[in-house]
């Protein structure tokens, strides 16, 4: 009964954060630039708007491709319930369990490259290969990262290393490139700049949105969503982090100082969205290896502090 209650918590901050951060990083952009801004709940009436139309299918689809954006939501969804957004506490916790997070987001990116190759267009085709070729580059790295939480604290849950990390003697040491890793793969997997720009329509520099062109209605928002929940999901880590309560003890103030530091985190976004321009296609992958020598400092950081 104790963990009932960070449960409905967690489960409150997975539905209604995803919205409010995409406003939050729109607004800052919006800041930047000298203008008011879009609400901050707009994309949740965009959201609504699009699950009351009827979606428009290619006749050459088939059932995979109907189905792709609906795989993609569930994977993101089982996703943030085995990230400990809250800190030491996730719903779905077991020894390992950061393997399932891993691979459910490796799931979510194959069924969007699925329903991408479906259309039988070399356009979106060209998309998909780009999203292949950049996950084999950042997938390394949160392996890496989370071996290196592993040894830090001795512990084989995602919601224990990310809890007891704080604890650990090498956390002032590494906490700087663990943030690091994580705003890079956050980057990387919600298709923000620098290694994408959801709102670019130009034709030779698309990732993730050259892989949507073809849905439209409740599938278009599934995938909107989907993307915008892997924000909060990367976000919630970082603030997670940092978050120095515990979601069993005081889950209220724990979901709180989640709150408030997944806000700071979806600003920092926003900053950097508005202070640099994408990178060229053929600098992504040395940005995402960026991430794979933190992550790699950070193993030989709490490798040699272990001994």
């Amino acid at each position: 009964m104790s963990a009932l209650l960070p449960a409905l918590l967690h489960g409150v901050l997975v539905l209604v954060l995803p919205v409010l951060l995409v406003g939050v990083v729109n607004r800052t952009k919006a800041r930047w630039a000298g203008r008011q801004g879009p609400a901050l709940l707009q994309s949740g009436w965009d959201l609504w708007r699009l699950l009351r139309k009827q979606p428009v299918y290619s006749t050459v689809v088939t059932p995979l491709f109907r189905a792709g954006a609906y795989g993609v939501l569930l994977a993101a969804l089982l996703g943030a319930l085995v990230a400990p957004l809250l800190g030491a506490y996730a719903p779905l916790q077991f020894g390992h369990d950061f393997v399932l997070f891993a691979y459910t987001m490796g799931l979510s990116r194959l069924f969007l490259m699925l329903s991408a190759m479906e259309v039988g267009s070399a356009f979106e085709g060209m998309g998909a290969a780009r999203e292949a070729s950049f996950a084999a580059y950042s997938e390394p790295a949160l392996f890496l990262l989370l071996g290196s939480l592993g040894i830090a604290t001795g512990q084989t849950s995602f919601a224990s290393l990310v809890g007891q990390f704080q604890t650990s003697p090498v956390f002032p040491w590494l906490v700087v490139p663990v943030i690091g890793v994580l705003f890079i793969l956050l980057q990387s997997e919600a298709s923000r700049v620098p290694v994408d720009d959801p709102l670019t329509h130009l034709e030779l520099t698309m990732v993730h949105e050259v892989m949507v062109l073809d849905h439209s209605g409740p599938e278009l928002a599934a995938l909107q969503y989907a993307g915008a929940l892997k924000l909060c999901t990367y976000a919630g880590l970082i603030a997670a982090l940092l978050s120095p309560l515990a979601p069993l003890e005081q889950p209220f103030a724990a979901a709180l100082a989640t709150l408030l530091l997944t806000v700071l985190v979806a600003v920092a976004v926003g900053c950097v969205e508005s202070l640099m321009a994408r990178l060229r296609m053929r600098q992504v992958p040395r940005y995402l290896l960026l991430a794979s020598l933190l992550a790699c400092l950070c193993l030989a950081g709490a490798s040699a502090w272990s001994r």
